[in-house]
């Protein structure tokens, strides 16, 4: 079922709201999530249950803890066996804040394709970044996009635009086109912002079509997942998943995916 979005009040000009797409199904919304399992405070337990979780509502990818992300892509292949979507298992390098050395990046790159990633998100180099120094950003992009590419997987760049301008925004957007990175995403979540619509925005329009956008911190209901959606992203990271797509059902009609797991809950 197909349904017109009930959706929260636009910033945008109006002129853009009248072009925002007028339908969307389960299947597409579900797709759009990154479920998020990084909080330093979950549990072994909070991490079974937000990758059954995952599995049961058909999101796009759970964003897990490196160290847990062999036993996250085990779960995830033999459930997505039994599933009508692929749930990919991914994690995340030099993160939250960037400032690994470009070794130890690549490092973690190389145990996340042998664990079983996916889709790899990873932290420019922020230090160096606002340093000036664009070609150690490069550099280190450029590795490990191509270390990742060669096995046959994905890379998500995370600018933390909390604290670059717009200028710095656009020069990253134009390196990662050149480089062949699958997104650019706005940020980490453990920045003093996150995802803005003058950020999505700017980097749809600076970012050539062969690069998605990524929204991560603050989507945090279903109207704020087809605001971004609308500005053309086409992932979000997301902790309250379950409720987004709870609604989702509720206003298409579906019946309610009946989800009880004997661990504990996410933290809120």
């Amino acid at each position: 079922m197909l349904l017109k979005p009930h959706l929260a009040p636009c910033n945008l000009r109006m002129q853009d709201c009248a072009t925002m797409p007028s339908t969307y199904s389960y299947s597409d919304v579900a797709s759009m999530i990154d479920h998020s399992l990084l909080n330093p405070t979950l549990t072994w337990n909070h991490l079974e249950h937000g990758i059954s979780l995952a599995l049961a509502y058909g999101v796009a990818s759970v964003c897990i803890a490196p160290y847990a992300l062999k036993h996250c892509a085990e779960r995830l292949r033999r459930g997505n066996s039994n599933a009508d979507s692929k749930v990919r298992a991914s994690t995340t390098i030099g993160f939250p804040h960037g400032v690994h050395a470009t070794a130890t990046k690549l490092a973690e790159v190389r145990q996340a394709l042998a664990d079983g990633g996916e889709e790899l998100d990873m932290v420019v180099n922020i230090s160096k970044l606002l340093s000036g120094d664009w070609q150690y950003v490069e550099d280190e992009i450029r590795a490990v996009v191509e270390i990742t590419h060669a096995a046959g997987q994905k890379v998500k760049v995370i600018f933390e635009n909390a604290y670059l301008n717009d200028a710095q925004k656009i020069r990253l957007c134009e390196i990662c086109g050149k480089l062949g990175a699958d997104w650019v995403k706005t940020s980490t979540g453990y920045a003093p912002t996150g995802a803005t619509d003058a950020d999505l925005i700017l980097m749809r329009k600076h970012s050539p079509p062969s690069v998605q956008v990524k929204a991560a911190g603050g989507i945090r209901d279903l109207d704020a997942l087809l605001r971004v959606r609308a500005l053309g992203v086409t992932r979000c990271g997301a902790t309250r998943t379950a409720s987004m797509l709870d609604e989702a059902r509720r206003r298409l009609g579906l019946p309610v995916i009946d989800f009880r797991e004997a661990t504990a809950p996410h933290p809120k």
